[in-house]
């Protein structure tokens, strides 16, 4: 792009619709957090609008060259999205960005106000929100008409799983992008001590990342290992609650109740990476998923998986043998059963993710958002090679 005397300047996107990055628990979070050290790496100048409570600091900081704006949202679930996406709109109307980009289709109900103010505007539909069982009517009906704004208002669409993008164009009658959500594959840069903290055998726990909330189904996953009866295995919930109080008191009584169940809380870092590199099965039970980071991270870790035979955890293509039956705990537990059995094998686990790396890497899903954001702006940029 160049400015009015002609010289190039970087284009620039404002990222919003997220309580912010780094390090903030949820899979718009990590997308974000990934995509924008990209664009940096691609020349962009990036700005992401967070919500200050969730944020390192109340004051606007930089992260590895990408621009954090902390904004004021309300400590409402019902009232926290919605109100920082105004905020974020007018924010973004003042300040001009080349692109706007909204992620999840409960801020894409403030899609027309950004286009009536001027704004390009790309949108990425993460999953079916109104789906989400912490919702009511009335939640519900505002992310369904979310969805039908952002996608009708929107310069661009993209959608995290080819399910969601084909259903979005017979719906809407509009084109939708395709662009996965990605994994990048850290491994530990050092012994942190997690294990002995948490009192893990490597390969001798079960282990799950997600929000403690009840479409990630908790429930199940303990209720399947009460089944085991193994004493010499373990698992470990990793994540914290949100506002759900009732379902993560409840997983907490369950957890208590069924001995070797550890409630290990949010983890980052090396200690996540510590985690996932010696586990010895990664289990979703998840009725609710746009495209599941934590299963592709798992995998790219190496470690057998389970997950739920739901649409988008079906997208992931893996064999048979590594789905069960949506909240059939039998099944579940017979399949953990099995899993365990198998010694683990390090060839194996490096093929496995050296697949997800090529097939999942940040670096192709920054190029393919890239190229929605420059179909917008009807222009074609080089890419540079981060």
């Amino acid at each position: 792009m160049a400015d009015g005397r002609g010289a190039a300047r970087q284009p620039t996107v404002m990222m919003l619709g997220l309580r912010g990055i780094p390090e903030v628990q949820g899979g718009v979070e990590k997308h974000v957090e990934e995509l924008s050290r990209h664009f940096v790496d691609k020349g962009w100048d990036v700005t992401v609008l967070g919500r200050r409570r969730y944020l390192l600091t109340p004051d606007p900081y930089t992260w590895k060259r990408v621009k954090v704006h902390p904004l004021w949202s309300p400590g409402s679930v019902k009232f926290e999205a919605i109100a920082h996406t105004a905020l974020g709109v007018l924010f973004a109307a003042y300040h001009r960005p080349d692109i706007l980009h909204i992620h999840a289709i409960g801020p894409a109900l403030l899609t027309p106000l950004a286009r009536l103010l001027g704004l390009k505007v790309v949108v990425t539909h993460h999953g079916y929100d109104y789906d989400r069982q912490k919702w009511g009517g009335l939640a519900k009906l505002m992310l369904k008409l979310g969805e039908k704004a952002g996608m009708r208002f929107a310069s661009g669409r993209i959608a995290v799983s080819n399910d969601i993008a084909r259903t979005m164009e017979s719906r809407y009658g509009v084109p939708v992008q395709y662009v996965p959500n990605g994994v990048t594959i850290r491994r530990s840069q050092a012994d942190t001590g997690i294990l002995g903290k948490l009192g893990l055998t490597p390969r001798r726990y079960i282990m799950l990342v997600a929000r403690i909330v009840p479409e990630k189904r908790q429930h199940d996953l303990i209720a399947a290992f009460a089944k085991l009866a193994d004493p010499t295995v373990r698992l470990v919930l990793v994540g914290s609650a949100e506002y759900m109080a009732q379902y993560s008191q409840d997983i907490e009584t369950r957890a208590a109740d069924v001995p070797g169940v550890i409630l290990a809380g949010m983890q980052t870092g090396d200690d996540l990476s510590i985690l996932y590199e010696n586990a010895g099965l990664f289990v979703l039970p998840s009725s609710h998923e746009g495209m599941p980071i934590a299963l592709l991270e798992a995998m790219g870790a190496g470690l057998p998986v389970l997950a739920s035979d739901i649409t988008a955890n079906l997208e992931i293509g893996l064999p048979a043998q590594d789905y069960f039956p949506l909240g059939d705990i039998e099944q579940l537990a017979a399949a953990m059963r099995s899993k365990l059995a198998v010694p683990f094998d390090p060839r194996k686990a490096a093929e496995q993710g050296a697949l997800v790396a090529e097939q999942y890497g940040w670096m192709n899903i920054a190029d393919q958002t890239l190229d929605v954001y420059n179909a917008v702006l009807k222009r074609k940029m080089p890419k540079v090679q981060g």
